[in-house]
């Protein structure tokens, strides 16, 4: 016990919750982060969950977008902003200006990570590309988050998460063909970019640690959707066949769609042939299991039509709440279609702590969504509720020895 609280002494003198911040997994990794909307944000708010440093940078005044999508709004931040920049530090700075250039330059030779989304082609003009900063600080790791990447024909067009969903393919494959192709429900690209962005500062970081380098990294989210179309890619690639738009049904297995019950609808997601008998018994049609049309999932796809139509006079007869226990008894996949308030209302959730609160600067309580990342030993933590524009910046300023006197004459030259 000795031997573990002379570990801990250290600790107690920054009180309990910087104790848990300095445990984080990325403690003591630093990262200047020039996103604004969404995958950026997203990327480095998760990095800041695992304890990593986050200074936001955005231009005098503020330039991230997300600030103003709204209602609904918490005195003024909008929810959609709230969502994504947690865990940070924020400042201003003038990047178009010699002096702020400067200053940035300071701060990332403090820093592990620098991570950027302007347009291909910004950040080089500006003389803050990798290449431009990687022989005074070669341990940088440098992420470049862009709608087409930093190669190819349309290097130099801005990434929307709509138009990218639309590109991609996966607009082709979503909705049904009466509804036409539908986009997801959320900004599922810049999403999934902030993940492959995430993934590679963290290989990076790893890797660093062997060779003593920094890289560059370079994410679009043009190719993050395209990898998402996994086996929608697959199938097209092996066949030839251009995939259509299936509404809930599966390209690949059957039953594995939405069906209509007594008081609405739900999903069932038969995976394989044995689920498929455990089914059959479940809903009362044993004959089923034994008819040649269903006994394999290749017979099942080639008689889809006939089979739904069975299995929907069964599901009819009873409700979701019965069928949804009925079939988790057995094993079956299967599932409510939830709202979003009864997922938010859903004793799992809550206990999952995916629903947390913040106090925010402003004296207002926020509600967030919490980390899916469940870790034994480094948790994440939630230290800093989303900044206010530059919230922190004579405090950043200050660390790099500008003094209060030096801060207000850059706030009236418009540097900061």
């Amino acid at each position: 016990m000795k031997q573990i609280q002379g570990i801990l002494d250290p600790f107690y003198e920054y009180g309990i919750k910087e104790a848990v911040r300095l445990h984080g997994p990325l403690s003591g990794v630093r990262v200047v982060d020039l996103t604004r909307v969404l995958a950026g944000p997203y990327c480095t708010m998760i990095l800041g969950d695992m304890g990593a440093e986050v200074i936001k940078i955005e231009a005098p005044g503020g330039n991230d977008d997300t600030r103003g999508w709204g209602p609904p709004y918490v005195k003024g931040e909008s929810a959609y902003y709230l969502c994504t920049n947690r865990n940070k530090k924020a400042m201003t700075l003038n990047l178009k200006s010699e002096k702020g250039k400067d200053i940035l330059k300071k701060i990332i030779k403090q820093s592990d990570i620098l991570i950027h989304n302007f347009k291909t082609g910004t950040m080089e003009k500006w003389g803050l590309d990798y290449e431009s900063l990687k022989y005074d600080h070669p341990e940088l790791i440098y992420c470049h988050i862009s709608g087409f990447g930093e190669t190819g024909p349309l290097r130099h067009l801005a990434g929307y998460d709509f138009a990218i969903q639309a590109m991609s393919g996966l607009m082709s494959i979503t909705g049904s063909e009466e509804s036409g192709p539908m986009k997801v429900g959320v900004a599922i690209t810049d999403v999934l970019t902030g993940l492959y962005a995430n993934i590679g500062i963290q290989s990076a970081l790893l890797e660093r640690e062997k060779s003593g380098l920094g890289q560059a990294i370079d994410i679009s989210l043009y190719d993050a959707a395209i990898s998402s179309l996994v086996n929608a890619a697959s199938n097209y690639l092996v066949s030839g066949k251009v995939p259509e738009r299936l509404g809930n049904y599966h390209p690949n297995i059957t039953p594995y769609q939405t069906f209509k019950v007594k008081d609405g609808e739900m999903v069932v997601a038969v995976g394989n042939d044995r689920q498929f008998q455990m089914f059959a018994d479940c809903i009362n049609a044993p004959e089923l299991k034994e008819d040649p049309r269903f006994i394999t999932n290749s017979d099942r796809m080639s008689h889809r039509e006939e089979l739904e139509a069975l299995i929907h006079e069964k599901l009819m007869q009873d409700d979701t709440d019965k069928w949804i226990h009925l079939f988790r008894e057995k094993g079956i996949p299967c599932a409510p279609i939830q709202n979003i308030d009864e997922v938010f209302n859903d004793r799992h959730v809550m206990a999952r702590e995916m629903v947390i609160e913040m106090d925010h600067t402003n004296g207002e309580k926020i509600s967030m969504v919490g980390s899916p990342l469940k870790m034994s030993r480094t948790k994440v933590s939630y230290e800093l509720p989303p900044p206010m524009v530059g919230e922190h910046t004579d405090e950043i300023l200050q660390q790099l020895g500008i003094s209060e006197e030096e801060c207000q004459v850059l706030k009236d030259q418009k540097i900061i």
